[in-house]
C-alpha cells in the first residue's frame, strides 16, 4: 500500500472558513441573546465542524457554571458572501463544575434515613424476602394479602383485620406459625446471610473491643437468646454499661463488660477492736451523797468566809 492511498484514506478535515472565522462579533451578539450583557466572557477558540461551519467558544461568567463555555455555531451558503446563526448552546468544558449523576433513590437510601411517616416500599421480587408458608398455594380469602380483601377494601371502605384461625396443636400450620413463617413474605436465605454480615461487621469478632475482650459472648450472664437460625450466631446485650446494649451481637464478641470475666470480690469487713476505744467513760463533777464514810449529816457546814 503505497503512501497516497494511505493518506487517501484519511478523514479530511475541513480548514475553517475565513467569513466564518470573522464573524467573532455576529456569534458574540447571538450568545448575549441567549443569556444576557455581561455574562459572556472573551473569545476562547474556534472550531472548524465542516464546510463553512465554525463554532466559536466564549467564556461563560455566570455564577455557579465554572468552566462552562458559549458555543456558537455559525455557517455560510456556497458562494454567498452572508454568514449566518445557527445555534447557540451553553456547553461544559475540561474543568467543568457538572453535576453528580443522578442515582435512583433506592440506590441513596441509606440507613438511618428513615423518620416518622415515611414509607419505604419493597419491590416484589426482593432479594431479601421469599413467600412465607401458608399451607396453601394462595393466601385465605380473610387474609389481609389476599386480592380478593384488597378489593374489598377498595369498593367497600372497609376495615381489614386479620381473623386467621388459631391451627390445631403439633400440626405443620402451628409449627409455621411459631417459626414466624405464616407471614406474607420472609426473610430468603440472602437476606438472613446480608443480615448476618452487616451485623456481624458492627458487633462481630473482628472488631476493635472483641480483640480486646477477656471473654466472648457466648459465656456472658448479659446475653439474652433470640430464636430462629440467626440465634445460632447472635444474640441481644443486656448489659446497660456495655458498648452493645440493646444491640443484636454476635455469640463471638466481647466488651469489658462480661460477667465472668472479673468478678469484683466482697469489700472486707474490719475485725472487731480488742480495746473499745470509741466508748466514752463517765466522769461525775461531784462524788456522790452516799460515796463517803460520813454522812452528810453529821458534816459541819462549810465556812464560805461570810459573816
Amino acid at each position: 500500500m503505497s503512501a497516497a492511498t494511505t493518506r487517501s484514506r484519511t478523514p479530511r478535515t475541513p480548514a475553517p472558513d475565513r467569513l466564518c472565522v470573522e464573524a467573532v462579533e455576529l456569534a458574540r451578539a447571538a450568545a448575549e441573546e441567549a443569556a444576557y450583557p455581561g455574562v459572556v466572557g472573551e473569545h476562547v477558540s474556534v472550531v472548524s465542524e465542516g464546510d463553512r461551519v465554525v463554532t466559536h467558544f466564549f467564556e461563560c461568567k455566570e455564577p455557579g457554571y465554572r468552566g462552562w463555555r458559549w458555543a456558537v455555531t455559525v455557517t455560510r451558503a456556497s458562494r454567498a458572501k452572508n454568514v449566518t446563526l445557527d445555534e447557540t448552546v451553553l456547553l461544559p468544558g475540561d474543568d467543568a463544575l457538572l453535576a453528580p449523576e443522578w442515582v435512583p433513590w433506592s440506590e441513596r437510601l441509606r440507613p438511618g434515613d428513615m423518620g416518622p411517616g415515611d414509607l419505604l416500599p419493597t419491590d416484589a421480587d426482593d432479594l431479601r424476602l421469599e413467600a412465607g408458608w401458608s399451607g396453601e398455594d394462595a393466601p385465605p380469602p380473610n387474609s389481609v394479602v389476599s386480592t380478593e380483601m384488597a378489593d374489598l377494601v377498595e369498593a367497600e371502605d372497609a376495615e381489614v383485620t386479620d381473623r386467621a384461625v388459631v391451627p390445631a396443636r403439633g400440626s405443620i400450620t402451628s409449627v409455621a406459625e411459631e417459626l414466624g413463617m405464616r407471614r406474607a413474605r420472609v426473610l430468603s436465605r440472602y437476606g438472613l446471610h446480608s443480615a448476618a454480615d452487616r451485623w456481624d461487621e458492627s458487633f462481630g469478632a473482628k472488631t476493635p473491643m472483641a480483640q480486646a475482650a477477656p471473654a466472648s459472648c457466648v459465656s456472658c450472664g448479659f446475653l439474652v437468646a433470640i430464636g430462629g437460625s440467626l440465634g445460632q450466631a447472635f444474640g441481644v446485650c443486656a448489659n446497660e454499661f456495655g458498648p452493645a446494649d440493646g444491640r443484636l451481637v454476635s455469640l463471638s464478641y466481647g466488651c469489658g463488660g462480661h460477667s465472668e470475666a472479673a468478678v469484683m470480690p466482697k469489700p472486707p469487713r474490719p475485725a472487731p477492736p480488742v480495746l473499745d476505744s470509741m466508748a466514752a467513760d463517765a466522769f461525775p463533777l461531784r462524788p456522790a451523797a452516799d460515796a463517803g464514810s460520813v454522812a452528810v449529816e453529821d458534816l459541819a457546814p462549810a465556812d464560805l468566809g461570810h459573816s
